[in-house]
């Protein structure tokens, strides 16, 4: 081939290649597969266009640039420390953490500069303010609900700038070594105060279980004493009720019975000794003896 026919063929080539890389490069700035965990911000003649989704999209070269790469990820903003009064004058020292991400993209590019420092300014306002509604006890026993709190009022004060805040925490809340020291020294005297109760209460207590025994006690003697005085009554019953039926001969019979029981009784007593009854005893047994064996 002469060098004429190879520069008519370049020359008629070359218009063809030149078409096809600008087809390329059309292509190549109009196509855009955005990642799963981003959107793009497109701008066209330097104000607001659209905002591209994961995956493929299209946009007219040249016209339409792509501005902002906005990761849509949950983020975690640096614990932050910052100091707070209670309403009952306590000075505390809050650390707090807050996880957010932007659902907007649109409103974070053009509303806000710095999310990060705008978020953790906002944390700590409302931190501040809400623990000054509340006292130390509150604050220590009502931590989740204060926790609650916070999350809505971020929430609540940063929606126009696109932002969700997915969690917020308290990770610790700290005090001035003088309010240590007065809380130990209150700690002591509650539970000195509890001890003191307790033994005042094991005090009462025994007493009373004292009174309740001599109480039972005595009821128990009363009761006894009640049982022996009815025996006795009955059987003084028994012998008035025999003397009012058989006469004046039943009462001598049961006095002469009376008198053989206890002569037997002094005879059957333990140990070797004599009895020395006078005369008239054993008259008066002799009668007995004569009434039993008569009866």
């Amino acid at each position: 081939m002469s060098q004429i026919q190879v520069l008519e063929f370049l020359g008629g080539t070359v218009p063809y290649i030149l078409a096809a890389f600008f087809i390329v490069i059309v292509i190549s700035r109009g196509l855009r597969i955005v990642p799963q965990s981003e959107k793009y911000v497109v701008e066209r003649f330097g104000r607001l266009h659209s905002v591209l989704s994961p995956g493929i999209n299209f946009i007219i070269p040249f016209l339409d640039v792509v501005k902002h790469r906005i990761s849509v990820l949950e983020r975690q903003l640096p614990t932050a420390s910052q100091d707070a009064i209670t309403k009952d004058n306590v000075l505390l020292q809050v650390e707090t953490s807050v996880f957010y991400r932007i659902t907007n993209p649109e409103k974070t590019v053009y509303r806000i500069r710095d999310v990060d420092a705008a978020i953790a300014t906002t944390v700590a306002g409302i931190v501040r303010a809400e623990i000054g509604k509340m006292d130390l006890d509150e604050v220590q026993s009502n931590r989740s609900d204060l926790i609650t709190t916070i999350k809505t009022s971020v929430e609540d004060a940063v929606d126009e700038w696109g932002i969700e805040v997915t969690r917020a925490e308290i990770l610790d809340v700290n005090l001035d070594q003088a309010t240590r020291d007065a809380m130990l020294q209150q700690l002591n005297a509650e539970r000195a105060r509890r001890a003191q109760v307790t033994e005042a209460e094991g005090q009462r207590r025994a007493v009373e279980l004292a009174a309740d025994a001599d109480l039972y006690s005595a009821e128990q003697e009363a009761k006894a004493r009640r049982i022996q005085a009815d025996a006795e009554a009955y059987a003084t019953q028994v012998v008035a009720r025999a003397i009012q039926e058989n006469g004046l001969e039943a009462a001598r019979y049961q006095v002469a019975l009376k008198q053989v029981e206890a002569l037997n009784a002094l005879g059957n007593g333990k140990g070797n000794h004599t009895v020395v009854v006078p005369a008239q005893a054993l008259e008066a047994f002799g009668d007995a003896f004569r009434m039993l064996k008569g009866k």
